[in-house]
């Protein structure tokens, strides 16, 4: 399962690139632009070096999906005080959910 790290480190870009792109929506920096480009593309070449490690690539695009979707939310309602309903807390919990059922042996 050493594909683990490369998908957790695109997990992670992703979630910086997604907080630039943010700050650039909110502020429109040239430069908070190209940090979150650079970080779309770090972050996929870990998704390479997961794929080529043995991840398969529906394993690797549920738990990059998931995670950076969880990833995001928590962001945005923490940090970025935007909120969320019920409907979508019960989809972010049946993503969870989907990540304990794609690691059960």
């Amino acid at each position: 399962m050493f594909w683990l790290i490369p998908i957790s480190a695109l997990i992670v870009c992703e979630v910086i690139a997604d907080i630039f792109a943010k700050e650039y929506s909110l502020k429109g920096h040239w430069y908070l632009w190209l940090f979150a480009i650079l970080g779309y593309i770090v972050g996929n070449a870990f998704f390479l070096w997961g794929m080529r490690s043995g991840s398969g690539l529906a394993r690797a695009g549920i738990i990059f999906s998931v995670g950076s979707a969880i990833g995001v939310v928590v962001l945005g309602v923490l940090v970025y005080g935007e909120s969320t309903n019920k409907v979508q807390i019960a989809g972010l919990i049946l993503g969870a959910l989907s990540l304990i059922l794609i690691f059960w042996e």
